[in-house]
């Protein structure tokens, strides 16, 4: 099976990187945005921890025998959508008390005796 690339997928690969540089300076504007330092470190060590996260997702998804799979062995378009819902999963996980795997808090719980006001 072969995969031919259009103009159109190119085009459709291009924004999909513009919205991430977006995304990233969206991410970055609502931490600044943040009333004081301390928010500001609250929204950063749960950005650092969705990160975390969302990279060991996509390491134990490699880590799937796909052979035999209803997608095939090889989807460079499922790979790229897989990579959105992680990094979404990521940020759920990270934000919610109830499913954050504590690394957010041991982190601002570390750095709050260095942040100044």
């Amino acid at each position: 099976m072969s995969i031919n690339i259009t103009t159109a997928d190119t085009d459709a690969i291009q924004m999909m990187s513009k919205q991430t540089i977006n995304g990233e300076q969206e991410i970055y504007n609502k931490i600044k945005s943040a009333g004081n330092k301390k928010e500001q470190l609250d929204k950063v060590s749960k950005e650092f921890e969705s990160l975390f996260v969302t990279k060991m997702l996509s390491v134990m998804d490699n880590t799937v025998d796909k052979t035999g799979g209803i997608f095939g062995e090889k989807q460079p378009y499922l790979d790229t959508f897989k990579s959105f819902i992680f990094q979404e999963m990521g940020r759920d996980i990270a934000n919610n008390p109830r499913t954050s795997i504590g690394l957010a808090k041991q982190i601002y719980t570390q750095m709050e005796k260095y942040v100044q006001e």
